[in-house]
């Protein structure tokens, strides 16, 4: 295995995954501000789940988000 290859192409795929999730939150957050489910005082609980089709691994990250 070309191990800096392996790392270029992991920080690339973590990037996208964090840019693009980010994007989700903001635009769920302010979609849920504006017709007002939330107020803006929350803590949103949070979770992701990172899949692997080979080899087999799936592993579940739990959080919170404070709109305060």
């Amino acid at each position: 295995m070309n191990e800096d290859k392996f790392n270029l192409e992991m920080r690339a795929f973590l990037k996208k995954v964090g840019i693009t999730s980010q994007r989700e939150i903001e635009k769920a957050v302010r979609d849920a501000l504006d017709n007002g489910s939330l107020k803006g005082d929350e803590q949103l609980a949070v979770k992701v789940t990172l899949e692997i089709e080979q080899p087999a691994t799936s592993k579940t990250i739990d959080g919170r988000i404070s709109l305060e």
